[in-house]
């Protein structure tokens, strides 16, 4: 991923958190048939290697699993807030007209070697920690075992495990730190005043990263 060093974020436990708050990530592999990209939530384990392990699952009916050879090298990118950004909202434009529109954005990638499982207990065990994490926020959290046992033996026969150990981590935030203070600002504020959630959540990065020193 280009870097700029404006950008770039280097700190692994920003690039972790960032995959635990948008963990819905593609998984890019290049196999027999070529380049492939499928969207999964996955869950990081931080401590089952140096870089943290990336845990998930696919349907079994998905070629990609098949498709890919084993410990070959896979992508997964973690996408975060992105938003437009007129040039209308510097204040260089007011000054020198010397200005053109760009887009903000967050993102992690994230590079290793993946593992396929088979093992039903591999995939219940993933299974039940991804849904624990997800369903933590809901008043009456749903479980696996909520579900009887044999309907969950037969989902789980059609679904695969995937595993891959991070190698190399790569984060970008372009979020306006090249900008003069006054451009960030009118960033800030005409991105608050679109009132979306999306511009919302650009603005909060935009004021939290401020000047790249």
């Amino acid at each position: 991923m280009y870097q700029p060093p404006h950008f770039r974020e280097d700190r692994l436990e920003v690039q972790h958190a960032f995959i635990r708050s948008h963990p819905f990530g593609l998984l890019v592999t290049a196999g027999r048939s070529g380049l492939v990209a499928n969207p999964a939530p996955f869950l990081l384990d931080e401590a089952a290697s140096p870089q943290g392990t990336l845990k998930a699952h696919l349907a079994r009916a998905n070629p990609q699993w098949q498709d890919v050879e084993p410990g070959a090298e896979a992508l997964v990118i973690f996408q975060g807030p992105d938003a437009y950004v007129t040039p209308s909202w510097y204040e260089t434009k007011r000054e020198t007209g010397k200005v053109v529109p760009t887009w903000n954005y967050a993102m992690v990638q994230a590079y290793g070697r993946i593992s396929v499982f088979e093992d039903p207990a591999w995939i219940l065990d993933q299974v039940t920690a991804l849904t624990t994490r997800h369903e933590a926020p809901f008043p009456t959290p749903w479980a696996v075992t909520d579900a009887p046992e044999p309907f969950v033996t037969a989902q789980l026969k059609g679904i695969v495990g995937i595993a891959i150990e991070i190698t190399r981590i790569e984060a970008k935030w372009k979020v306006s730190q090249n900008r003069p203070e006054a451009d960030r600002q009118g960033v800030s504020a005409g991105l608050r005043g679109l009132a979306d959630e999306r511009s919302e959540a650009m603005a909060e990065l935009v004021e939290a990263r401020g000047a790249k020193s």
